[in-house]
């Protein structure tokens, strides 16, 4: 197995977080994005009203959940998503690690991910045997026998948020060859500027797919929007025959999401005004701290979406995180994301407002 995957990277990361934690008022870590905010109150009721579960949950989950996608959809501009359509799932790295898989997918497929991408989506066509390839221009694929297109829009970790116009050529180029496309549109609520209150484009929007669904799948997780990262809640939706396939194969393995963790899926979903107060706290971050990196002399390049500063001094991103650790900041490099974001570094929002300040004043010291 070890052969077959690259080393874990953030273990990488551990002697410069040693040089961070050293720092005379501890260590600002903006390498990982984990919420640190409270779940919501609505959110933990719905979970403890629902905790006496002594049966087996619903792998395909239960109606209320199915319906509640299909609402939360419709409320952001995307009708039609067929309840049978929807899926939870155990968060949503497992099924961007397992889809090839899941699909049938092996030894002479290709999976197609973004150049600079989150490393599971590379992982997840190595455990299935297939080949990964990194493009961002699908034109230059040639004859490949693409089985899987991945998007991811807005970007982990660039944040850049692909319009409609790119998405429907993504979707046509892939229907013309019969590949799925997969969208992981996890921080799609957390749009800055143009996508503030709009929101990034689902790959399920009718502008995008033509009114049909056929060929593609949406990801989506809970952790981000209503800091259920602990819960491990997200779920997929999209082609009803795709939905289908996956459901059997994971009715078969067992990967099902806890009742008691649905039940709480169903409350946030149904819940935007939680949604708007986290928005507005990331956005009081991300102020602070592009001001702090632009002054001291940083380059924030995309960023229009999602949790992360994509910003670069045009230096090694080793070189960078080296830089940051100094400060008692620690920092993803870009590497981990591709050759191509080897001269960036990912900062998260994702720290309270008093660490975010501590971040900030560091990086404005003469």
């Amino acid at each position: 197995m070890s052969g077959r995957l690259p080393d874990f990277p953030w273990d990488l990361l551990a002697p410069y977080a040693a040089t961070a934690r050293a720092h005379p008022d501890g260590l600002v870590d903006l390498s990982v994005g984990t919420p640190v905010d409270p779940t919501p109150d609505v959110v933990r009721g719905a979970l403890e009203a629902a905790s006496d579960a002594p049966g087996y949950p619903q792998t395909h989950g239960t109606p209320a959940l199915r319906e509640a996608v299909v609402a939360w959809y419709a409320r952001r501009g995307v009708p039609g998503v067929d309840p049978a359509a929807v899926l939870p799932t155990i968060g949503s790295k497992e099924l961007v690690a397992w889809l090839p898989t899941l699909l049938g997918l092996g030894p002479g497929d290709v999976v197609v991910h973004p150049e600079v991408a989150y490393p599971t989506y590379d992982v997840g066509a190595r455990l299935a045997g297939a080949t990964p390839v990194a493009a961002d221009g699908l034109t230059r694929l040639g004859p490949e026998r693409v089985g899987l297109v991945w998007l991811n829009s807005p970007s982990n970790p660039t944040g850049r948020v692909l319009p409609v116009e790119h998405l429907r050529k993504v979707v046509d180029w892939a229907r013309e060859r019969g590949a799925v496309v997969a969208s992981d549109e996890c921080y799609a609520e957390l749009g800055w500027g143009e996508w503030r209150d709009s929101g990034a484009p689902s790959v399920l929007d009718p502008r995008v797919c033509g009114g049909s669904h056929e060929g593609l799948l949406a990801v989506y997780s809970m952790s981000k929007r209503s800091n259920l990262a602990g819960y491990r809640a997200g779920f997929v939706a999209g082609d009803p025959a795709l939905v289908g396939e996956l459901l059997e194969v994971r009715r078969h393995a067992g990967m099902i999401v806890p009742a008691p963790v649905q039940a709480a899926m169903v409350a946030a979903l149904g819940d935007d005004a939680h949604v708007a107060e986290q928005h507005a706290r990331y956005a009081a971050r991300r102020l602070v701290l592009r001001g702090a990196l632009e002054g001291a002399g940083w380059r924030v390049d995309g960023s229009d979406a999602g949790l992360y500063l994509w910003v670069t001094r045009d230096e090694d991103s080793w070189e960078s995180v080296g830089r940051l650790a100094r400060l008692g900041i620690l920092a993803a490099p870009g590497a981990f994301y591709g050759p191509a974001g080897g001269r960036h570094v990912r900062i998260a929002l994702t720290a309270t407002d008093e660490r975010v300040a501590a971040a900030a004043q560091r990086l404005s010291a003469p």
